[in-house]
């Protein structure tokens, strides 16, 4: 508010004319706190936007008018959209890769089945079938987890494995029971294996790489 100076008591009070009356608000108004209150640039620049958008959406659209509006909406919308990637980031994609290799039957071997199968196949042809054995039975592990059929839990043995792919690909049941047998006499109680105990874990990995999960009916050979 502009100040009125007063005079002292008991003297009469003054009264400016026009240019001193225009001086004094001029004075009055440079004071710090009404610069203060102004408006900053940001804040006439939202208000531009404001008013814009109003302007847009409330007026009727003419004939003039109609196609930039939408041009205009679909910029919005663009912009929008780029900023909420610069800020949260890209979309994540929602399909499931291939599982990561993980450690089988207390061996962290990250062969992948294809591979195990091929050493397995060089094992038999040199006729060590203890690591034969071994190899094809692990590709035949792997090949279920990386197809996503099974998933055991680390530590699982190789019999819970093979209840784990009957449970899913009923086809399995008994020839997976007999290659975890063949597995473990092999592996862990030192029987020496066979030609016949690898020819049945290769039947094994073969039927579980033509099985399918929604087919229950597939022959082992």
């Amino acid at each position: 508010m502009i100040s009125v100076l007063w005079p002292r008591p008991g003297s009469t009070p003054l009264l400016p004319d026009p240019d001193e009356a225009r001086e004094w608000a001029q004075r009055e108004l440079t004071d710090p706190v009404y610069r203060a209150a102004e408006p900053t640039a940001f804040d006439r620049a939202a208000q531009a936007v404001r008013d814009f958008l109003e302007s847009l959406f409330s007026a009727p659209v003419s004939g003039d008018w109609g196609p930039w509006a939408f041009v205009v909406l679909a910029v919005l919308v663009v912009a929008a959209i780029v900023v909420g990637v610069l800020i949260w980031g890209r979309p994540r994609s929602t399909v499931r890769a291939t599982p990561a290799a993980r450690a089988l039957f207390d061996d962290d071997d990250g062969r992948s089945a294809v591979e195990l199968r091929a050493d397995a196949a060089a094992a038999a042809g040199r006729g060590t079938w203890d690591d034969a054995i071994v190899l094809r039975f692990r590709a035949f592990a792997r090949g279920l987890t990386e197809r996503g059929i099974v998933d055991p839990p680390p530590g699982a043995t190789a019999r819970a494995f093979a209840r784990s792919a009957a449970e899913t690909l009923p086809v399995l049941g008994i020839p997976a029971a007999e290659g975890a047998a063949a597995f473990d006499d092999v592996r862990y109680l030192g029987r020496p294996g066979t030609a016949e105990s690898y020819d049945q874990i290769v039947r094994l990995d073969e039927t579980a790489v033509r099985a399918r999960v929604s087919s229950e009916a597939a022959v082992a050979p």
